[in-house]
């Protein structure tokens, strides 16, 4: 829709001649369940890169036209399922009429030796270049969130933007940052300093990914469940401190309901908030979030994202019930309830100090503030389902929530070695 107006002056005298553009652009993808995808008599995948285009790539499969693609694994999972890239090769020689596998599954060093790695964005861009991929190609990528974020950025740059297929492999990935619209890397000491807004063509949650997965990043991705359970969905929340054992001792069963029912909250959020790119300042999906990211940093990344986000959540409910927006009751029964899943709730990262005395950990909330723009708006949980945003923190009272976080866990721990004995 075009406007034409002479609406506005300048000095005084003369009009400006504005024409005012609006441009809505749809996006959609698809985010399936499933087990067992480079199965060869499973057409899925395929299926899945001719979903917009079945009419025209029927009329000249006869011609020999294929989707071309490239494979991307998480050098981690390769490691732990070393079957897996043969099985890539195994599964497209099979298609091989309706996919083009351009060069053997390329592998990419987890966490932050990829995401936080100029040299890696500029290796994935420079494969692309030479494999002479198009728009129409698929880049399809298989890992954990960082190598995610990773690939998806320089394939969000590479001719402005190429078909992704995310193939999530740790529980975090899976309900939470596989399905989202963001990349991004961790460079300037801050999380996602640099990255894009990048639907992708697809998700793909493959639930046996996840069987190799060490106990650290298995329990990872309950994190962001209690996030999105607290401030969403109270019967989700009692769901997952009803089965936090359950899932701590791997029952795949829960652990598939728990990454269904978060990964679909998640959606939700982006496809009914109104601002799934986040131009405004508000970002209810960030609850616990800047006191995380800060102690991701101060851990040099040894604290994964998922065990720092149950860190940031407990503080801030902490916090919400300083401000009496939680009763005793319901704070006992988030930090109990994350604390059963073998997640922790506090670091000694809470209380480092920089060489001026002052605490590190509140510069989370300037980066915060820098990253969303605008004023500072901080979600926090009001009652068990519901939120409130704030746009001012008591640094006082956080820092007495920190110190009551710190009691209740040393309390919650020496508890636990007790029963044990």
């Amino acid at each position: 829709m075009i406007h034409s107006a002479k609406s506005i002056i300048r000095d005084g005298t003369d009009a400006i001649d504005v024409y005012h553009q609006q441009i809505s652009v749809g996006f959609d993808y698809p985010v399936l369940f499933t087990n067992d995808v480079f199965n060869e008599k499973n057409p899925l995948l395929i299926d899945v890169m001719n979903r917009r285009n079945e009419h025209r790539l029927s009329k000249i499969d006869s011609q020999g036209s294929r989707h071309r693609l490239v494979v991307y694994i998480d050098a981690g999972l390769a490691e732990a399922q070393p079957q897996l890239a043969r099985k890539i090769e195994q599964y497209f020689q099979r298609w091989s009429d309706r996919a083009e596998l351009l060069a053997s599954p390329f592998l990419i060093p987890p966490g932050r030796k990829s995401k936080a790695s100029w040299k890696v964005l500029y290796e994935i861009i420079e494969t692309l270049a030479h494999l002479r991929i198009d728009r129409h190609g698929f880049v399809v990528i298989i890992g954990g969130g960082s190598v995610l974020d990773i690939v998806g950025f320089a394939a969000s740059i590479v001719h402005r933007g190429l078909r992704v297929i995310r193939m999530p492999s740790t529980t975090l990935s899976q309900d939470d940052a596989g399905v989202g619209v963001k990349n991004g890397m961790d460079v300037f000491s801050q999380k996602n300093f640099v990255g894009t807004f990048a639907p992708p063509f697809a998700v793909i949650n493959d639930f046996d990914l996840l069987e190799t997965l060490p106990q650290e990043h298995w329990i990872g991705g309950v994190a962001e469940a209690f996030k999105v359970a607290i401030i969403k969905d109270a019967d989700f929340f009692r769901f997952l401190c009803d089965n936090a054992d359950a899932m701590r001792k791997r029952s795949c069963a829960i652990m598939e309901q728990v990454i269904r029912r978060c990964a679909v909250l998640h959606l939700e959020h982006i496809r009914t908030s109104g601002d799934p790119f986040e131009f405004g300042s508000a970002r209810p999906l960030d609850f616990g979030h800047w006191s995380a990211h800060r102690i991701e940093v101060l851990s040099d990344y040894t604290i994964p994202h998922g065990q720092a986000v149950a860190i940031g959540i407990a503080l801030d409910s902490i916090y919400a019930a300083q401000k009496g927006l939680l009763n005793e009751a319901e704070l006992e029964d988030i930090l109990m309830g994350i604390s059963a899943t073998g997640l922790p709730t506090y670091s000694e990262y809470l209380l480092q100090r920089d060489h001026e005395g002052k605490l590190e950990i509140f510069k989370g909330l300037d980066h915060f503030r820098e990253h969303l723009g605008g004023e500072l708006t901080i979600t926090l949980p009001m009652g068990l389902g519901n939120r409130c945003e704030v746009h001012e923190i008591d640094t006082d009272l956080v820092i007495q929530s920190i110190y009551q976080l710190k009691r209740w866990s040393e309390s919650a721990n020496a508890i636990y070695h007790e029963s044990k004995r």
